[in-house]
């Protein structure tokens, strides 16, 4: 019987387990993939962080790179295997949990690799769950290459012709910029009415903006936290227009439907497609919770984090307390909240 039991081992769960270390629980990290840093290095390979290296710093060590260095996700993938090392974190991989349930006073985590028992537990699993593509898309011939920007790695695995890229965030954005960079015909299927903001403004970094303005800090229950929470997102660092501008890139509108090879967007009916990357976001799965209470968002109802089932706690959601709650260097505040509420119950230690 464990004191804790901490489901992810990326820079939430890492966050997590580091207080818990110091707090002397006995604990354990629980990851489903076969190597730290794995939900990283499972992204495109070109993908950098858009947040510079000092401010990306974990509790209790800062991030191995120069000031104003944007880091890959390969160096990501290094620092969180260096954490573990480091703070001698109990880290077990290859154990996927698929179900969790309250059993009188501690929880039963049921696993292939065997079940895992533990009065409290951390779900760090962090938002991306589910990758979404619109119904429609199981109506389009199998001739087209379909992939989510989950799985999607560099322009190689797409077969030769047109693509498109669905999906106006950060991660369409830049997939559409690596896939269109070699005039490949690519059409982009989203609004083109974003906010774009630029990494670097008067020789600081937007993150040092942020921090000075207090940014990061608005609460999600504020008026203005809600305000920023329930508005469409900026893209930083890419340059949008230069990329649409590309004779090879067309703008196409929503993607409205689809059958065969014929695809319908707002703009126009499109039948030359053999490619598409869908960067359409994902949908939160919590059902492998028993008896957890949801918000209608998919979301577990909480406070900071702490749920409303006695001993079962949250870090890594987007928005968990503050906008900086879904950045690397912004998961320590949280971890550290979640620490200090764990040390007001005395009954969490054998």
């Amino acid at each position: 019987m464990l004191d804790f039991i901490v489901v992810g081992a990326a820079q939430a769960g890492l966050a997590m387990a580091y207080y818990l270390k110091q707090q002397g629980h006995n604990f354990l990290v629980v990851d489903k993939e076969t190597e730290i840093g794995a939900s990283w290095m499972n992204r495109w390979d070109s993908l950098t962080l858009f947040t510079p290296s000092e401010f990306n710093n974990m509790p209790g060590m800062e991030f191995p790179a120069e000031k104003g260095h944007y880091p890959s996700k390969t160096e990501v993938a290094g620092y969180f295997k260096e954490y573990v090392q480091n703070f001698d974190i109990p880290v077990q991989l290859e154990t996927y949990i698929q179900k969790i349930t309250r059993v009188n006073d501690h929880f039963l985590l049921k696993s292939p690799q065997g079940d895992l028992k533990a009065r409290n537990v951390v779900i760090a699993t962090g938002p991306f769950h589910i990758p979404y593509t619109p119904a429609f898309s199981k109506k389009i011939s199998s001739e087209v290459f379909q992939i989510h920007s989950n799985y999607y790695k560099n322009p190689d695995q797409l077969q030769s012709g047109p693509a498109m890229v669905v999906g106006a965030g950060d991660s369409g954005f830049q997939i559409l910029d690596e896939i269109s960079e070699n005039n490949r015909k690519t059409y982009f299927s989203g609004t083109t009415d974003v906010k774009v903001l630029p990494q670097e403004i008067m020789g600081k970094t937007l993150w040092w903006w942020f921090t000075k303005s207090g940014f990061l800090s608005f609460s999600r229950d504020t008026w203005l936290g809600k305000k920023i929470s329930n508005s469409r997102q900026p893209v930083i660092g890419t340059d949008v227009k230069g990329i649409l501008a590309r004779k090879n890139v067309i703008a196409v509108g929503k993607t409205k439907d689809a059958e065969n090879e014929r695809i319908l967007t707002e703009k126009q009916e499109l039948r030359d497609i053999k490619n598409i990357v869908w960067a359409t976001g994902y949908r939160p799965n919590f059902e492998w919770i028993e008896g957890l209470e949801l918000a209608k968002n998919g979301y577990p109802e909480h406070y900071r984090g702490v749920s409303n089932m006695e001993g079962l706690y949250f870090i890594g959601l987007p928005w968990l307390h503050t906008r900086g709650s879904a950045t690397l260097g912004g998961i320590k505040k949280d971890a550290a909240y979640l620490a200090g509420k764990i040390a007001e119950k005395p009954s969490v230690l054998v």
